[in-house]
């Protein structure tokens, strides 16, 4: 039986923090120390967990990815990216539109990141949708709902925390018989899994845009498609064009892990930058620097101070009463779905991603697992559905991002973005429902 003493001092703690505007790791190690405290033992072993849980191999990914994303954009090839994907563009209706998401897909098959996809994309692609009248509201909604796609396309800094928590939980839970023997999680199989279902909501967000345009008659580009000028610009930026193959071809071909391929990915953006464009300076070095420290800082302090309330979640057995009342509710698991999809889209409103992940995951997982959902197709639609919260208020980051971008209001960015974010849904719940669209792909490559 859990008691149930804990289980309140560990959540109620936890939200009266947020609600109070604390930051996201005060609440959740506050919560934690507070709930050891209650439980008269140590609080240390916050530091202890949390300890381990950022010295672990696979999370060296993460500052490494950061740092090549950044170099990528001082070094000028996420310009060039941009560049090919306006020239792929042509003068058909929403062109423009197009590229940027296409543009996104680029950016985020190196970068990893919502967020930064949205600033290293939306500086070069708001202005001139506003320029061929896509208006500053549209424009910066479809940049900021494209910007989510970033942590889909692999390489995913998500997917790789992901991985972490799932292997964090599987120790505890093969304690429980219930669930019998559980399945770490392949970040590897992870990235290669993403491939389609990010294509899949790329196409959901082309199609609303080509509607969109044609049902506003915004004005297609004067600029015609040219295979030559296309063909001229690949050529150009093929350098750029190398670093998704460099860094996804070692991945799915085995060459190496997903932590190898972040430190071979910034050799080689920096070889690029230094010797291929010769755009990469001292100073802008040291801005990448900086910036890389900061948000790895960041992550790790939410990561350390997670690991904890996600052990206490375990310890104390949470995520079995979670599994028991929804498995005694129903056992068909697309209503099962549905729940968890509604949860996810919820807290992805006022949560982190990561945050999000991390203590998420050792409640949801088991109960997928307890219905013979693989945890790689669960971690897919996880991190799916929490792409979407990047473009939903009041936390939604992109809109914030694309909003200072196109200096519009939030707001009306909101109701722009708004009909985006309901094809993302019906996207994510066709990728639940059918397991083939995640994992045909490892079932070729593993």
């Amino acid at each position: 039986m859990i008691p149930l003493s804990i289980t309140f001092v560990l959540f109620i703690t936890f939200f009266a923090l947020l609600i109070i505007g604390s930051p996201i790791a005060v609440a959740l190690g506050s919560a934690s120390i507070l709930s050891y405290l209650h439980l008269d033992q140590n609080p240390i072993k916050l530091v202890q967990l949390g300890f381990n849980a950022i010295g672990s191999f696979p999370l060296m990914a993460i500052p490494a990815f950061i740092f090549a994303g950044a170099i990528m954009e001082a070094a000028g090839i996420s310009k060039r990216l941009v560049h090919i994907a306006e020239t792929l563009s042509g003068s058909f209706t929403g062109g423009i539109g197009a590229s940027t998401v296409i543009a996104c897909i680029f950016f985020g098959a190196i970068s990893g990141s919502g967020p930064a996809t949205t600033a290293a994309v939306g500086m070069l692609m708001v202005p001139a949708m506003i320029k061929h009248n896509y208006g500053k509201d549209y424009a910066a909604a479809i940049t900021a709902a494209s910007g989510g796609l970033g942590i889909i396309i692999p390489p995913s800094i998500p997917m790789v925390i992901f991985g972490i928590s799932a292997m964090g939980i599987a120790a505890p839970f093969e304690a429980i018989a219930e669930f019998g023997q559980f399945q770490s999680v392949s970040i590897s199989k992870m990235f290669v899994a993403g491939v389609i279902p990010g294509l899949i909501m790329s196409l959901g967000i082309l199609i609303y845009n080509y509607i969109y345009c044609k049902k506003s008659n915004i004005e297609r580009s004067s600029h015609k498609w040219s295979f030559g000028e296309s063909f001229q610009a690949c050529c150009e930026g093929k350098w750029s064009l190398s670093a998704p193959v460099v860094i996804l071809g070692g991945i799915y071909t085995g060459l190496f892990t997903p932590t190898e391929s972040a430190i071979v990915t910034i050799f080689y953006v920096l070889f690029v930058g230094i010797f291929i464009h010769k755009e990469l300076t001292w100073k802008e070095f040291t801005k990448c620097v900086d910036s890389t420290a900061w948000l790895s800082g960041r992550i790790m302090l939410i990561l350390l101070t997670a690991t904890a309330f996600g052990r206490l979640l375990v310890e104390n057995q949470i995520p079995v009463v979670i599994v028991e009342a929804l498995t005694t509710l129903t056992t068909n698991p697309y209503i099962i779905w549905l729940l968890i999809i509604g949860i996810l889209l919820f807290v992805g409103m006022f949560m982190e991603t990561l945050a999000a992940i991390m203590i998420l995951t050792p409640v949801l997982l088991p109960v997928t697992y307890a219905l013979g959902i693989d945890p790689v197709h669960f971690g897919v639609v996880m991190i799916c559905t929490l792409s979407i919260g990047f473009s939903t208020p009041p936390l939604g980051e992109n809109l914030f991002v694309a909003s200072a971008i196109a200096e519009t209001p939030f707001e009306r960015i909101t109701a722009k973005v708004t009909p985006i974010v309901f094809i993302a849904v019906i996207a994510v719940i066709i990728i639940a429902f059918v397991p083939q669209i995640s994992l045909w792909l490892p079932s070729l490559f593993y």
